[in-house]
């Protein structure tokens, strides 16, 4: 492989997959649909033009359908945009647009997707914000279907290269053949979009969300993927490339040896085993947390049911899903989040009527004001606890009454599952979220009513330094290891222990080696993370003891300078870890 002679380019992305590779470039969609034209459609066609726009989306199912065929593996996923296709409202949007403005199928298929995906855009947690991304995957599919725009059969590639496009849909992505593709990057998307879930699922190095690569790179481009840090590298030097060759092998070294002693407990040197679990979203991503030698499931976010079809889930079906998973995780605990999201952006598309959404009626707030929704998964989570080892965990709980309250729902569909003669796990244990600064708080309170203590990092320092992470005017604010956030987590743990409950982790923060020794110094007696950092954070415990932990940690409590924290941080990773962070 040689480099070329031309300046390098590097360009910074998301982090979707982890991994280094390097290779000739190969362009799989470059302009897209770019520009939709509108033009007027008489009365007498306006049947024919709706028609035109049901062959394009039928012609898209029918293909989606094959694909499920041959990767049963990933259906749910693929699922989610066929649901999408079926979706009346989504539909006959499109639909009525034609028929009341008198447009072209193509011109109201944009004007939809355009209204949907900005509604979805505006939903605070970050993994379902992406689902903005599906709709306009699925969009681009019909909207090729309608304009004959021809597509690269990604499947038929047979020759070694990165693939480099607009955006690839997880449907596309599922068709990569190990053996000829390296790794992939998209200008669109983000690392909770399910084309980044998919590409975590083939261990595939992955950087999406790069906003212009398609048009800086050309075929046969040498570039240079590195998704540890969400950077692509374009035509190299030689230079360069020798360093990320040995980056890469460094990274691999690293990875085989986690891998290696993945299904291994994560015993601390003084003896002490440490649950590290995994988080999910989807039912394929059970097989890669037992891949990587995950204890159980820390957090099985439930919001995707509620978002992929067009209406509320069925109790049926949630009870099938979530028996499913559970089965499969089984003896291992599967912890079930309730539904964390603002009701009306969720279900129906709609605007919100909230001036600020994140501080609104969300997570069980909604749940709350809205019992039938939430006992209808109460009575599936209860149902599918018969067939395995099930946790329940509230979200964003601000107050000791909320928690009553939840209980008491909890307790009135056990009661009537009792009575219908369904059998569920009796003694379920019941935990809360720590993700809002009341609840750091009053946890002595708190701690009364719960099982166990979950701490969302993501929400805790966001709600901690009223600073959103997505902007990037302020941005610099999210510090994970910023002694007021050290703080609330050892408040937290301190009043736990004291009332002899457990505390875990479930935020981004726990997937972080660097943060590990801290935080088991902290108090926190459980790690739950994407799968694929769970075997390097299970090394790393493996290298330190609970003692030196909490020695570290307290002098890490003595500094008020972030500056200092990350650098003493650092270099207890390089002790422990014997290579320079990070790992890539």
């Amino acid at each position: 492989m040689k480099p070329t002679e031309q300046k390098e380019i590097i360009l910074k992305g998301i982090p979707a997959s982890s991994g280094i590779c390097a290779g000739s470039a190969y362009i799989v969609d470059k302009e897209g649909v770019k520009v939709v034209k509108r033009y007027a459609v008489s009365d007498q066609d306006i049947k024919k033009e709706i028609n035109r726009f049901k062959t394009a989306v039928k012609k898209v199912q029918n293909n989606l359908k094959e694909i499920i065929e041959d990767n049963l593996q990933s259906a749910d996923i693929i699922e989610t945009h066929i649901a999408l296709l079926n979706d009346k409202e989504f539909y006959n949007k499109v639909a009525e647009i034609i028929e009341k403005k008198h447009v072209n199928a193509e011109w109201a298929l944009k004007k939809v997707t355009i209204d949907l995906t900005a509604k979805f855009k505006s939903i605070e947690a970050s993994y379902l914000k992406d689902r903005a991304e599906d709709i306009t995957q699925i969009s681009d599919k019909i909207m090729k279907s309608l304009t004959g725009i021809k597509t690269v059969n990604i499947k038929k590639i047979d020759k070694r290269v990165i693939l480099v496009a607009r955006d690839l849909s997880p449907a596309e992505v599922i068709q990569i053949q190990l053996e000829f593709i390296k790794g992939f990057i998209t200008d669109k998307g983000g690392k909770t979009s399910h084309t980044g879930i998919v590409a975590r699922n083939l261990q595939i190095p992955a950087v999406l969300g790069l906003k212009n690569a398609a048009e800086i790179i050309n075929n046969e481009d040498i570039i240079i993927i590195d998704g540890n840090k969400g950077e692509v590298i374009v035509r190299p030097s030689a230079g360069t490339l020798a360093a990320y060759e040995e980056k890469k092998r460094e990274y691999e070294n690293i990875k085989a040896a986690a891998s290696r002693k993945a299904k291994f407990p994560a015993r601390t040197k003084d003896g002490l085993i440490i649950p590290v679990l995994g988080n999910i979203e989807l039912s394929e991503e059970v097989v890669s947390v037992i891949d990587h030698g995950g204890s159980g499931i820390g957090l099985f976010r439930t919001e995707f049911e509620y978002i992929s079809g067009s209406g509320f889930p069925t109790e049926a079906r949630l009870f099938e899903k979530y028996k499913g998973i559970i089965e499969l995780m089984s003896p291992e605990p599967v912890t079930i989040r309730t539904l964390d999201i603002n009701g009306d952006k969720a279900f129906k598309f709609a605007s919100s009527k909230e001036a600020n959404p994140a501080l609104g009626l969300r997570a069980v707030r909604y749940c709350l004001a809205k019992p039938d929704i939430f006992i209808t998964q109460l009575r599936a989570i209860l149902r599918a606890s018969a067939f395995g080892n099930v946790k329940i965990m509230f979200p964003m709980i601000a107050d000791k009454s909320e928690i009553i309250q939840a209980k008491e729902l909890l307790y009135q569909t056990a009661l009537s599952l009792e009575k219908e003669n369904i059998d569920f796990k009796k003694d379920i244990e019941v935990g809360i979220m720590i993700e809002v600064p009341a609840a750091v708080i009053t946890a002595d309170a708190l701690a009364e009513e719960a099982d166990f203590f979950s701490i969302g990092t993501n929400d805790l320092i966001q709600y901690v330094f009223a600073a959103d992470r997505s902007n990037s005017e302020v941005s610099h604010l999210f510090e994970p290891l910023h002694p007021a956030i050290l703080r609330m987590i050892k408040h937290t743990c301190d009043v736990a222990e004291y009332k002899g409950i457990n505390v875990a982790i479930c935020g981004e923060m726990a997937s972080d080696p660097l943060n590990l020794p801290i935080l088991l110094g902290l108090g926190v007696k459980e790690f739950s993370m994407n799968p694929q950092s769970i075997p390097h954070i299970k090394e790393i415990l493996r290298n330190i003891s609970v003692e030196e932990a909490k020695n570290f940690t307290n002098e890490i409590l003595r500094y008020t300078d972030i500056t200092e924290i990350n650098k003493a941080a650092q270099k207890k990773y390089e002790e422990l870890n014997g290579k320079t962070y990070p790992a890539s």
